[in-house]
């Protein structure tokens, strides 16, 4: 009995003696600061918005889905790119008022109404550059970027009967109203970037202005091509899923 007793006492001991030590490949987590120097930074997320100038004659609140690649610097220095699909439920012109009876409707071809339904479709693609202001020695802060690039948008004829040959095809094309142009892009928040790299995350508000005009050579509905500059405003707010490469000292490894 003695034996197992004394033998207890020291296993215990041992434990407690090995659990107080510090080893270099088990950092201390204050001393955990695994998101320095350059990194990769790659962007997931969404937004909601609502439009202004001209594109709020056209289309209500819209929706985006998209992402982003970015080069971050050590001293937090922010250049990339970033793509954005827009889409939305309201519409508020109508393209297809040349086809519909006096009561509203489409008649398809087999004589029924047509199940066909208006929506935006449209995206933004550019450039960026901005910079990560840090408070302290965290590796957050307030994030800044400016970009340029083009944004597009049309109506989507959703016909869900397949019923109107006079939109079927290229004959959507004379009803969509696709429009495009450069475009400029600003966004402010904040952008968490843990020291353990487990929590990366993004979410600010963001503005767009786009110098757009009509693409296409003529419209059905008005029988003539849009003509005239467009000003598409949008303004909402984006939230990011943040996935970080860091380039930094590959001499530190950590398990």
């Amino acid at each position: 009995m003695k034996k197992t007793t004394l033998y207890l006492l020291f296993s215990f001991g041992l434990a407690v003696w090995a659990g107080a030590q510090k080893f270099p490949e088990h950092p201390q987590k204050a001393e955990d600061t695994r998101n320095e120097g350059p990194a990769i930074l790659f962007h997931l997320g969404a937004g909601i918005h609502l439009p202004g100038g001209d594109l709020a004659n056209r289309f209500g609140r819209d929706a985006s889905l998209g992402g982003g690649l970015e080069l971050i610097t050590a001293n937090n220095f922010l250049f990339g790119v970033e793509g954005h699909y827009l889409f939305g439920q309201k519409v508020k012109e109508d393209p297809l008022a040349i086809l519909r009876t006096p009561e509203g409707d489409i008649i398809g071809n087999d004589q029924f109404i047509a199940d066909l339904s208006l929506r935006e479709r449209g995206f933004y693609l550019g450039g960026m550059i901005g910079k990560l202001v840090t408070l302290g020695k965290q590796r957050s802060g307030l994030r800044i970027t400016a970009g340029a690039g083009l944004l597009h948008h049309k109506i989507r004829l959703q016909d869900d009967s397949q019923t109107v040959n006079a939109i079927a095809g290229e004959y959507a094309k004379g009803y969509d109203r696709l429009t495009g142009g450069l475009a400029l892009n600003q966004v402010i928040g904040w952008q968490h970037l843990a020291d353990n790299r487990r929590a990366n995350w993004f979410i600010g508000l963001e503005f767009n202005q786009g110098f757009t005009k009509s693409l296409r050579d003529w419209d059905y509905s008005e029988m003539r091509k849009l003509e005239g500059s467009r000003t598409d405003l949008r303004f909402g707010i984006r939230a990011s899923w943040t996935l970080p490469f860091y380039l930094g000292n590959a001499d530190k490894i950590y398990y």
